[in-house]
């Protein structure tokens, strides 16, 4: 789920004293003027500031990949947060969703334009009037039922984290709201979509769309490391616990829940090789056409800081480049994985402390290495 940054000054709090523990490093014999090492000085700031109690990221450019890491996996035993860890990444999914609706698309199983009562006749309200292409760029109108209460992962829900969730129920949830608006009238962000999306995979190919990622993107890049979780509450090891503070000051420990709240919006998990590994694949036009291709880069105006295309995310930088990819955000959980049209890749994994890191921080980070280097 998408979420804007707030821009406040950093504050040192309790947390962040906690998390500042030794950073671990991969590949770390960089020049100190390089944008690797700049990279590293402003991960481990994030600590310092209480933007993180952990954060990992990898840079990959060429066949050269350098990877860091900096915090602790968790707040008791202070070990030092691993740059291979794993971590769960939110609406990043989405983009593996959208590659696999694009390649039956290519396979002309449907058509961007096709009204999803086609192929899902009876279960989206209007569905005759919402296209897939409209699905796939958040410009359906459909409501977020990530926006009722109790139905979002990016806010402490107590022992109903734990709870099991069907599709059917999410849009039950999100069809007892009317339309935000008129399809095709303006654009919204809503996790809505995409489960829909997940259903046209299941429609379209019988199977379970986590079975259809694995089968057309996980196996054949060998991203053996990035999985389709459904109910299972854990994570594979290594990796850094997800903390939130409550209203009443308490920290508790976010990293254990049931995913299926967030289903094909926002379930899986995976690590910054996989994610790096990914995003080269389909913008290097390895998992599409190169029309389909030309279909998820064609974006619609947001609002919010970034263009959105088919499950992509284009933000400009400073320098005149423009970085491709998609951000995630679960409670305790932040993911930012992008690709300049030259070939560089980022993918950073952030467990916020105290508060969240700024736009400006993030964008610091990912300027730094397309910009400078």
């Amino acid at each position: 789920m998408i979420r804007t940054f707030s821009r406040k000054p950093a504050v040192l709090l309790a947390v962040a004293s906690l998390a500042a523990g030794p950073a671990a490093v991969a590949n770390a014999d960089v020049r100190a003027e390089s944008p690797q090492a700049e990279v590293k000085v402003l991960l481990d700031g994030l600590v310092r500031a209480g933007a993180a109690t952990a954060a990992s990221v990898r840079l990959r450019e060429r066949e050269q990949d350098w990877a860091a890491a900096a915090g602790v996996r968790d707040l008791k035993s202070r070990r030092p947060a691993d740059a291979d860890g794993y971590f769960r990444i939110g609406s990043v999914t989405k983009t593996f969703v959208a590659t696999v609706v694009l390649q039956l698309s290519d396979e002309r199983r449907l058509r961007l334009d096709d009204p999803v009562e086609r192929h899902l006749p009876g279960v989206v309200p209007n569905g005759g009037r919402i296209t897939v292409r409209q699905v796939l760029n958040h410009t359906s109108g459909l409501h977020d039922y990530m926006s009722e209460p109790g139905y979002s992962t990016n806010r402490w829900r107590g022992v109903d984290r734990f709870r099991d969730y069907t599709p059917a129920h999410l849009l039950k949830v999100a069809f007892s709201r009317p339309p935000d608006f008129k399809p095709g009238e303006k654009w919204r962000y809503s996790n809505t979509n995409y489960i829909v999306a997940g259903l046209l995979v299941e429609k379209l190919t019988g199977r379970p769309y986590g079975e259809e990622i694995g089968r057309r993107v996980l196996r054949p890049l060998h991203l053996t490391q990035t999985i389709v979780p459904g109910t299972r509450p854990g994570l594979p090891g290594p990796h850094a616990h997800g903390y939130t503070t409550l209203s009443t000051g308490q920290v508790v420990d976010a990293t254990r829940m049931d995913p299926s709240l967030d289903w094909a919006a926002g379930e899986m998990i995976s690590t910054t090789r996989d994610l790096t590994v990914f995003f080269d694949a389909l913008l290097a036009g390895k998992l599409t056409s190169a029309r389909s291709l030309d279909a998820m880069r064609a974006t619609v105006a947001t609002g919010v800081g970034f263009r959105y295309g088919l499950g992509l995310q284009e933000y400009a930088l400073p320098c005149g480049r423009s970085l491709w990819g998609h951000s995630g955000e679960l409670l305790g959980y932040m993911t930012f994985a992008f690709r300049s049209d030259d070939g560089r890749r980022l993918a950073m994994s952030v467990n916020p402390g105290t508060r969240k890191p700024s736009q400006q921080e993030m964008f610091a980070i990912a300027g730094t290495f397309h910009c400078k280097g």
